[in-house]
């Protein structure tokens, strides 16, 4: 059986980096295509040499994949080149996976639409541990109840450039569906001065940035009395690496739709 090919976007990025020693361990896929933004500086670079192993024969470029060129494309290039990049994975028949953080709308649409031709598995965080976590966190606010307040706090390293996190946003997303709210309404992203008593239907999402963070991500839930936390903490970008390759297998061959982490891991 023939290793699935494996098409890079954003291969120039600590993600992409981590994301090719992945595939270099792996057995069953391998990296055939690296891309970069046009004015990388890195273009004509070996992929594997920039990331830090021994060179593959992969060089980076600044064209998307040409047809056939790979099975899956990952990509985890930035938020302006979503759009364009699922148009083109549809265009090449290429199943994709986006771990791209700060997805505006109008990328959101544009997945949803390449999904009506290919596979589409979008998730800001790719890690399993997260993707457990949203589970347990809908289900912890459904059995608590509205006397418990919903807060989240983020922590992510000094260069991360959008706030909250595209994990922060997606476990909002997951806290107000299992309660039935709005989060176009109900989220709360900062507080500043005399901002009156919470709302019952608040969820709060507070951002912190410093350092070489990887990731921390808290869910609160605080009663009268006592409050629960939930904590997951990203110790290495490896976890997200290796999530995003299992995610790629799962794709590979799928029906035409719009994905998560969830449906990689049978926990929908």
């Amino acid at each position: 059986m023939s290793a699935l090919s494996i098409a890079m976007l954003g291969a120039a990025g600590r993600m992409g980096g981590a994301i090719i020693r992945a595939l270099d361990s792996a057995t069953d896929a391998k990296l055939t295509a690296a891309v970069d933004h046009a004015s990388s500086p890195k273009l004509g670079m070996d992929a594997g040499t920039l990331a830090g192993l021994s060179p593959n024969g992969v060089a980076i470029t600044g064209e998307l994949p040409a047809a056939g060129a790979a099975a899956v494309w990952i990509d985890f290039s930035s938020p302006a080149a979503t759009a364009a990049n699922a148009a083109a994975a549809a265009r090449a028949r290429a199943a994709l996976v986006v771990g791209t953080t700060g997805v505006g709308e109008a990328g959101r649409q544009a997945l949803a639409e390449a999904g009506r031709t290919i596979p589409v598995v979008f998730a800001p965080n790719t890690s399993v541990g997260i993707t457990v976590l949203l589970k347990l966190v809908a289900e912890a606010a459904r059995l608590l109840g509205p006397s418990f307040d919903l807060e989240i706090v983020e922590t992510h390293h000094r260069m991360k450039r959008d706030a909250p996190s595209g994990t922060a946003l997606r476990l909002a997303e997951a806290l107000a569906e299992a309660t039935g709210r709005d989060l176009s309404k109900d989220a709360r992203y900062a507080r500043q001065g005399d901002v009156g008593p919470r709302t019952a239907s608040e969820i709060g999402i507070q951002t912190l940035r410093g350092g070489d963070v990887v990731g921390d991500h808290t869910v609160f839930f605080f009663g009268q009395g006592e409050r629960i936390e939930i904590t997951h903490r990203a110790s290495s970008r490896d976890t997200f690496a290796h999530g995003a390759v299992r995610a790629a297998r799962w794709a590979n061959g799928r029906a035409p739709g719009l994905y998560d982490m969830r449906d990689v891991l049978g926990l929908r």
